[in-house]
């Protein structure tokens, strides 16, 4: 959404106001006053639309005790935390990230994991690995947008991205993250306490792909 500066006349007490809520929410007076102006004429965001989709993915994974969701008020990224099951219970994190433009990608995934241990890492490096090569036989070909991966530095990053000219909601759209964080989160786990091999976590992540609603 293109913005562009405009002069407007304001008296000291509403900018004063504007100010002290734009401080305790985390944001500036413009983003603000973009925001109030935004709700009364029915104009929806790329901000609002943003914290909509992070608040229905908290609403969708509150109940389970898996993975624990936090975001800010105003914030482009949300972030959620699970507790391996290896030896010491180690926490991995997930960042979701989602970009103000309708051009390109929605967004990005980083997996984070931060361990000294050199099996638990090789793990999880074999994990990701088989994770990308799954996704590039499966679910590519369904696709009509690219997915780039990278692997660094104890990070696993996976782009976001939706159908061109699909009309999605901010419902649809956390709905698909939050599911697909799930089945990441618990392929993963499986895979790392040796419940499954390769086979069986491709013939899961095959079983769920056919129940999505929405690719991403």
């Amino acid at each position: 959404m293109k913005k562009t500066l405009y002069s407007l006349m304001l008296s000291d007490e509403v900018v004063r106001a504007v100010d002290a809520l734009a401080h305790q929410l985390g944001t500036n007076r413009s983003n603000l006053i973009n925001q109030i102006l935004a709700e009364y004429v029915s104009v929806t965001t790329p901000e609002r639309r943003i914290s909509d989709i992070f608040r229905a993915v908290e609403q969708m994974l509150s109940p389970s005790r898996e993975l624990v969701p936090f975001f800010s008020p105003n914030a482009l990224t949300m972030s959620l935390k699970s507790s391996l099951e290896y030896k010491y219970r180690p926490t991995v994190k997930y960042e979701v990230q989602l970009f103000r433009s309708a051009d390109g990608p929605l967004g990005e995934l980083a997996v984070v994991f931060r361990t000294q241990s050199a099996p638990l890492i090789e793990a999880m490096t074999q994990f990701f690995r088989l994770w990308k090569h799954i996704e590039d036989r499966l679910l590519a070909p369904l696709m009509t947008e690219s997915i780039d991966y990278a692997l660094y530095d104890g990070k696993f990053v996976r782009s976001i991205a939706v159908p061109r000219g699909r009309d999605v909601s901010a419902d649809d759209v956390a709905r698909a993250l939050a599911d697909y964080i799930k089945l990441f989160d618990r392929l993963m786990k499986g895979a790392l306490a040796g419940r499954y091999g390769a086979a069986e976590i491709q013939a899961e992540y095959y079983a769920d792909l056919g129940r999505r609603q929405l690719y991403i």
